[in-house]
């Protein structure tokens, strides 16, 4: 029975994924083919998300609004040029996640971990549920403490492996996603994944113990 329900929930989320890549297309064709208000439309539906990545990894709302927007405009100005290869919402974090890599590069800044979109679950990370179990005694001192310490490690790894981390654990993409994302193979995720908790790992060492 448990089984027969998890296919069910399976192929549920599946047929939504479809809907929505469906939807997505129909929109893009309708804004290549002269309606701007369609591209109005996927800009409603997508602009929290990608505020999200790009502040998750700058830190910085200022920053994270021009990027943003930057990559909106990017997005409408080439996509004419979209072929559907890929979903739109792939092709749109692609353009958000190359941005704002290049900003990062260009300003050599110190960047940090937002944990604001965590609830009082955690996120579903090793580290994390490690740092919670910690301090299961007074989650509002742990999380703070948890999110220092979070910032101090992350801020050390380069900004590529600190991108694959916030896209598979706080924006819960998969493999595939992230490689179409970021113009590389799924084992290199799964190596930079792999070699940043590690990183992690050893950074928070002293205070894991």
């Amino acid at each position: 029975m448990a089984f027969s329900r998890a296919v069910g929930q399976t192929v549920e989320t599946e047929a939504l994924n479809t809907a929505q890549i469906d939807e997505d297309l129909a929109l893009v064709r309708s804004v290549q083919e002269g309606d701007s208000r369609a591209f109005d439309a996927l800009t409603r539906k997508y602009r929290e998300r990608i505020f999200s990545i790009v502040y998750n990894i700058t830190a910085n709302r200022e920053d994270a609004a021009d990027l943003t927007q930057e990559a909106f405009i990017r997005a409408f100005t080439s996509i004419a040029r979209f072929k559907g290869k890929s979903s739109f919402f792939t092709w749109l974090y692609r353009i958000a996640v190359n941005a704002t890599l290049s900003h990062v590069k260009r300003h050599r800044m110190r960047r940090f971990f937002s944990f604001e979109n965590i609830n009082e679950e955690m996120a579903p990370t090793e580290i994390v549920e490690v740092l919670a179990h910690k301090h299961a005694g007074d989650r509002s001192a742990g999380l703070s403490e948890l999110q220092e310490k979070l910032n101090e490690a992350l801020q050390k790894l380069s900004p590529k492996h600190r991108t694959v981390v916030i896209l598979f654990e706080i924006e819960g993409l998969n493999h595939q996603e992230i490689a179409q994302i970021m113009k590389t193979s799924e084992g290199t995720v799964r190596s930079r994944l792999h070699y940043a908790k590690q990183e992690l790992q050893a950074f928070l060492q002293d205070y894991v113990k």
